[in-house]
């Protein structure tokens, strides 16, 4: 077993932009584990509908 992992994870979430309104975008998350424990998110990004990346800094979660 691995003392220290780097895992990626992806889930839909809704989110809000300004100029497009709610949508349900599909976020990765990039995650530090220690001993099988989440200790860090390193990176979260999500991807459009055209296949461009984005980092979720613009889009709010929509709750």
């Amino acid at each position: 077993m691995k003392i220290i992992q780097v895992k990626r994870k992806s889930k839909v979430e809704k989110r809000y932009t300004k100029r497009m309104g709610q949508l349900a975008a599909k976020v990765t998350y990039v995650k530090k584990y220690v001993l099988g424990v989440p200790v860090k998110t390193l990176y979260k990004y999500r991807q459009t509908y055209y296949g461009e990346i984005k980092d979720c800094k613009d889009c709010h979660l929509f709750v």
